[in-house]
């Protein structure tokens, strides 16, 4: 159950086991989400919703995660979006590529939720503050 000021959530996941638990642990912390199953959908929902926090797997289905990441980052909105790539790519490569799309940080399955979760807060604090 999400608040009025709930932070607006995009996850992106093509496992529909992935999805529920992290649906599940986020709705828990009070997020507004949202979820796709492919990286096409998850860029249509992202811009119909503008979430304030994008989490995405990288292989997806449509559109990998980085190019979902690549056009968000074209998109330039403003507050920019905090991009979490949660993937099972686990190479120094793949992680400095997801960073050289776009994304804020790269996380590697299976992710640990409270980590992500603290992450995800400290941005949306830091541009609370800002504002």
């Amino acid at each position: 159950m999400f608040t009025q000021n709930a932070v607006r959530l995009l996850i992106a996941d093509d496992d529909p086991n992935v999805l529920a638990a992290y649906v599940s642990f986020f709705n828990a912390q009070g997020y507004e989400i949202r979820t796709s199953g492919d990286g096409a959908d998850a860029l249509a929902q992202y811009r119909a919703w503008h979430p304030k926090a994008v989490v995405l797997d990288i292989q997806m289905p449509m559109l990998d995660g980085r190019a979902v990441a690549r056009e968000i980052r074209r998109l330039r909105a403003v507050p920019r979006p905090l991009l979490v790539a949660v993937t099972a790519l686990t190479a120094a490569s793949e992680h400095a590529e997801s960073l050289n799309s776009g994304f804020d940080y790269h996380f590697v399955k299976p992710a640990d939720l409270p980590v992500v979760l603290a992450t995800i807060a400290a941005d949306a604090l830091s541009n609370d503050m800002d504002a």
